[in-house]
């Protein structure tokens, strides 16, 4: 496995939470730039994608923001980026994240974050990627989340093997770690349907 260098990091856009969340996304962009990392994100200088990416800038790391047209505006577009990407429509958002980045971090965030969480957690389990997706769960933030994967599991609607898509860091200091050990598997494909 190749060593990790570009960290993408879904999370909120809203700046209406709770301080604990701020602040971990500060320590969470100031430990990409301390670790030697790059980071990758959606392009708003808003919310806890702004503050990550202001703390990640602060620590030295080169960042990528990758915003659609429509979005730009709600989400004032980051101008202080190293790189900032415009693009048509969200699916193309995605994909350019994706293709620049080794790794995934959950933060605490909204319906986006979620979507963008489960469409990397979905080509994992069909075998169409192998990068590493840490969920940090400051304060038991994504506990919710992590009972119904567990119920998906229980019912029989995901495989035991696509539980550990999702590494589970209980903060941020311990999203690096898991992110250089993960293990990235996603069983076979096809016993889904067998």
């Amino acid at each position: 496995m190749k060593e990790k260098k570009s960290i993408c990091v879904f999370c909120g856009s809203s700046g209406r939470v709770d301080e604990a969340y701020r602040q971990a996304a500060t320590q969470f962009g100031t430990l990409v730039g301390e670790n030697g990392f790059d980071l990758v994100y959606g392009g708003g200088h808003v919310g806890l994608m702004g503050i990550t990416a202001d703390a990640a800038l602060a620590a030295g790391a080169s960042v990528l923001g990758v915003i659609p047209k429509f979005l730009q505006e709600y989400e004032v577009g980051h101008d202080g980026l190293n790189e900032l990407i415009v693009t048509d429509n969200m699916h193309d958002r995605k994909r350019i994240m994706y293709e620049r980045s080794d790794a995934f971090v959950i933060l605490p965030g909204g319906l986006g974050t979620m979507d963008e969480t489960f469409e990397v957690v979905t080509w994992t389990q069909l075998g169409l990627s192998a990068k590493p997706v840490v969920v940090a769960n400051i304060n038991g933030f994504w506990d919710p989340l992590i009972a119904l994967v567990d119920h998906l599991v229980e019912t029989g609607f995901a495989r035991d093997e696509n539980r550990s898509i999702l590494q589970i860091a209980d903060s941020v200091e311990n999203v690096f770690p898991m992110i250089a050990a993960a293990p990235v598997s996603h069983g076979k494909v096809d016993s889904k349907w067998v």
